[in-house]
């Protein structure tokens, strides 16, 4: 522990450094302990990181790559270009 002021009663105390929601805080031992019975029992507990495998999607076709017809004389499929023709 190292003297300095506490950020919750601003006054020259034996602080320890905390983080809190990633920033650090001096906080002496009377502060904590009291902000400690505030929050007890709130907030919520913390999950257990887990790996969820998800199934591949389907690769969408490529619209540069002529489909095969499905039934043989029919109509060809025809891409019209994003560029307008003049």
């Amino acid at each position: 522990m190292i003297v300095y002021r506490c950020d919750l009663c601003d006054e020259v105390r034996d602080c320890a450094q905390r983080e809190i929601d990633h920033t650090e805080y001096d906080v002496c031992s009377e502060c904590w302990n009291s902000l400690l019975l505030k929050l007890k029992g709130k907030g919520r507990s913390k999950r257990n990181n887990e790996i969820v495998a998800l199934p591949a999607s389907p690769e969408p076709d490529s619209p540069r790559e002529p489909k095969q017809s499905p039934f043989p004389g029919a109509p060809p499929t025809i891409y019209a270009s994003a560029d307008p023709v003049n």
